[in-house]
């Protein structure tokens, strides 16, 4: 069957950009609209402004523009059961249905599958109730990791150095801190080692093992302060060797692919595995259900295979034999935050950006966060707000492209690390 000639792209942040763009690129030429899309993505194609949890709206959008294909970005619409709508009306989709999205909507749910299915992964407890989490957590060493089970955008999680700081995170998870999505928590021994990310895109119990990268976490420099979405990452990870790659695929990938398969999932989208290199070998921390934010900005660009392609396969259960092509370049992305995020941050400060042509090569900014004002101007509209990402032939030449574009990038709140790669540069 011939590639789709347009495609509905579902998503508003820095991974649907990057989508768009990759799709855009297609040889097949396809259409592309979005929803609801940010001021970004307007500037490449036609956006709508429905809400990724208005499902029925997206269903509608979708028949009113004769899409032939969908491709889901976030992880909120795939809980609520989108491509279980899509495929009822017969639309094919990429992305899990609510089954297979609840690897990512709840974490206990995720980790019972790793337990029963002995694939490498922390020590665990479930608790609904403050008294017995306390006392588990005493049993445990610490630091300790306090996780809310449902989706809390990337900040349902707390590493604690000290046992009061642990005990205090408990409460506030089970305290409501997070409505429904921590009214049960996870706690879960520390892993230690080097996280690096595993895009996996999945097809039944076929599956294509996308480039490794590596995620900066933290809001700070030196990965310091609370845990955010992700502050930038690269691709390759090095420190993911063909040795260690053919490891994860083995002890990891594959397990968790036959795992969700053997529960009776159909899964057609991107299984994300963020994993921790400890030292007695990969472990994995959690599942996603989607493309990660900002692994996606650094992978897509090196893909050399048609995304469209890709995906189309995954969707229709014809992934078997598909052969990945990569580009030999390394990318590299900063995240451009608002001064303030994870926690409280503005919202409307006009942002300028370079000319086109003035950036260095291979350079290209996403944007996340962003919207237009009455006057027409781009305005923040998030805590991450941009994504400058480059390639080149060495991580050190894309870092200094990519920061390039974030110091040509002019904005009252911005904010964004200096150290994104410094961890494999300083290997070297």
């Amino acid at each position: 069957m011939p590639l789709p000639s347009s495609v509905l792209v579902v998503g508003s942040g820095g991974r649907e950009h990057a989508l768009v763009r990759s799709l855009l690129g297609s040889p097949a030429q396809p259409r592309v609209i979005c929803a609801p899309g940010n001021a970004g993505i307007a500037q490449d194609v036609p956006c709508f402004p429905v809400a990724v949890d208005h499902i029925a709206g997206l269903i509608a959008l979708a028949q009113q523009e004769k899409v032939e294909f969908v491709v889901v970005g976030p992880e909120v619409p795939l809980a609520l059961g989108l491509v279980d709508e899509l495929i009822k009306i017969g639309l094919p989709a990429y992305g899990p249905k609510a089954d297979g999205a609840r690897l990512e909507a709840s974490k206990v749910f995720t980790k019972e599958i790793l337990l029963k299915y002995q694939i490498p992964t922390a020590a665990a407890g479930f608790f609904r109730a403050v008294a017995p989490a306390l006392a588990y957590l005493r049993t445990r060493p610490i630091p300790i990791v306090i996780k809310a089970d449902g989706l809390a955008a990337g900040k349902g999680v707390v590493v604690a150095a000290t046992l009061a700081e642990a005990e205090a995170a408990v409460r506030d998870l089970l305290g409501g801190k997070f409505g429904a999505s921590s009214s049960q928590i996870l706690i879960e021994d520390c892993l230690f080692g080097e996280e690096t990310s595993q895009l996996v895109v999945v097809s039944g119990r076929d599956y294509v093992m996308l480039p490794t990268a590596q995620d900066h976490k933290r809001i700070g420099d030196g990965d310091t302060g609370p845990n955010t979405g992700g502050m930038g990452a690269y691709s390759p990870a090095e420190v993911v060797t063909p040795e260690l790659f053919a490891r994860i695929e083995r002890e990891i990938v594959r397990p968790s692919v036959n795992a969700i398969a053997d529960e009776g999932i159909d899964f057609r989208g991107t299984l994300f595995i963020g994993l921790m290199l400890t030292p007695t070998g990969p472990s994995v921390i959690e599942y996603n259900a989607r493309f990660g934010d900002p692994e996606t900005q650094v992978v897509l660009p090196r893909l050399a295979t048609d995304l469209l392609a890709l995906l189309w396969a995954a969707a229709r259960g014809e992934l078997g034999g598909v052969k990945l092509a990569v580009k030999p370049d390394y990318a590299l992305c900063v995240v451009i935050a608002a001064q303030g995020y994870p926690e409280s941050f503005p919202k409307g400060d006009v942002i300028t950006f370079p000319a086109p042509a003035s950036l260095p090569p291979a350079t290209f900014i996403y944007h996340a966060g962003t919207a237009k004002n009455s006057a027409g101007q781009v305005v923040t509209n998030g805590g991450r707000v941009l994504g400058a990402t480059a390639l080149a032939p060495t991580l050190a030449e894309a870092a200094a492209r990519a920061y390039a574009a974030c110091d040509a990038v002019q904005c009252s709140s911005k904010y964004f690390r200096r150290d994104i790669g410094a961890r494999q540069l300083n290997r070297r």
